[in-house]
């Protein structure tokens, strides 16, 4: 792939997507003292705005890595050895988080589905049934790779109503699809700011509730004095009156992500859910008006921050991707992990990518590079078609919008 050292002009991918002007802006304040006055202050208002995005009175915690490490450690403060956990599997992430519960010595019971698929609550309550020593539920609300959604809003009820604490992985649903921290009893979830929020990657999002506290407190092996340790920040930062951080916090990306949510919050975040699912319904109405095989089984299981595009017989992604990249400068994904890496191409339309005709964009990119190696498709009329959704009053959108 030679790009001559030229970034990509469009960026349409699973994340770290582009950023606003406004964010950039942020990213390039001065860097300043942990300590001083006026970035506690910001650092503590992130904290409040992070909160209004998941909807919650829970304590935030921003872990000073990306969304990876506050889902590690999650796992590490709530899992015991021989505990028994209920992990969802719809795609790599999800079975990612099961095999850091085995490795901590939990009995995990499984419920798996196919990768384009969605988990059934229906199958959740009878495992619950089945199994009423669960402590601990862990669900992937928005598979980026597979481009598809879980129905966190009824799994989270079912959970607590057995009694176990529930651990959401919402990073690329955060900003872009509702999560209902409270409404939907969660006690840990995680998001990025590299996803929806259009922010820079480098922190974890997490919103913790007095149970899975509590629960922490009391598992003696939960990190402590660690990187991976959740109660450092409780017992230096949140119980210690918000003055002392546990470590040097990364004060570049958090101008940059209270640059990106006083955007977001500005706009309205019904209108930035709004915004995302209008671009996901007119991505895949485009894929489907091209000819091509959208990944996810059904409608109302898409995501709305990422479509995924089956690969037709006879072509390589990574060779399309890589032309694509090299003649059009636009950068788009593979599948990314394990078998996903090779069955799909993802069309990111996350924070800014989300905004006026990208989508429009994406489609015409891989439409010609699959026309570039000889795949029969209908371009224009894959354009038409998201234009068509793009271009709808906002009743008829609201009509249109499937169940998130």
């Amino acid at each position: 792939m030679s790009t001559d050292g030229r970034p990509a002009t469009f960026t349409y991918t699973g994340g770290p997507v582009a950023a606003s002007p406004r964010t950039l802006a942020g990213l390039g304040r001065p860097i300043p003292f942990e300590y001083d006055p006026v970035y506690l202050e910001r650092f503590k208002a992130v904290e409040r705005k992070v909160a209004q995005v998941y909807e919650t009175e829970q304590d935030i915690v921003l872990m000073q890595g990306e969304a990876v490490l506050g889902l590690e450690a999650a796992a590490r403060g709530l899992c015991r050895p021989r505990m028994t956990a209920l992990n969802l599997v719809s795609g790599i992430f999800g079975k990612w988080f099961g095999d850091w519960l085995r490795a901590l010595g939990a009995e995990v019971v499984e419920i798996e589905v196919e990768w384009n698929d969605a988990i059934d609550p229906a199958e959740v309550e009878r495992a619950l049934a089945e199994h009423p020593e669960i402590e601990l539920v862990a669900v992937v609300h928005s598979e980026t790779p597979s481009g598809t959604l879980n129905p966190v809003a009824e799994i989270g009820p079912l959970a607590r109503s057995a009694g176990a604490l529930v651990i959401v992985d919402a990073v690329s649903a955060f900003a872009g699809t509702p999560v209902r921290t409270d409404a939907w009893d969660l006690d840990i979830t995680v998001a990025g700011p590299q996803k929806c929020l259009g922010g820079p990657p480098g922190v974890s999002l997490v919103s913790v509730s007095d149970r899975a506290w509590e629960a922490m407190e009391a598992n003696p092996g939960a990190p402590r004095s660690s990187y991976l340790s959740l109660l450092d920040w409780k017992q230096r930062w949140i119980d210690g009156g918000r003055e002392k951080f546990p470590y040097t916090t990364s004060v570049a990306d958090i101008n940059g992500i209270d640059a990106a949510l006083d955007e977001l919050l500005a706009d309205g975040l019904e209108t930035s859910f709004e915004r995302h699912e209008r671009a996901a319904r007119a991505c895949r109405a485009g894929v489907r008006a091209m000819g091509l095989e959208l990944w996810a089984a059904r409608e109302e299981i898409a995501s709305h921050g990422v479509t995924a595009v089956t690969v037709p017989d006879g072509v390589s992604n990574r060779d399309v991707i890589a032309h694509v990249r090299s003649a059009y400068e636009v950068m788009l994904s593979d599948g990314e992990h394990a078998e996903m890496t090779e069955r799909v191409f993802r069309l990111g339309h996350m924070g800014p990518a989300s905004r006026s005709l990208n989508p429009v964009v994406a489609l015409a990119a891989l439409g010609k590079g699959l026309a570039d190696f000889g795949v029969a498709l209908e371009i224009g009329a894959g354009v038409e078609a998201a234009l068509e959704v793009l271009t709808e009053p906002v009743d008829a959108r609201a009509q249109g919008a499937p169940a998130g």
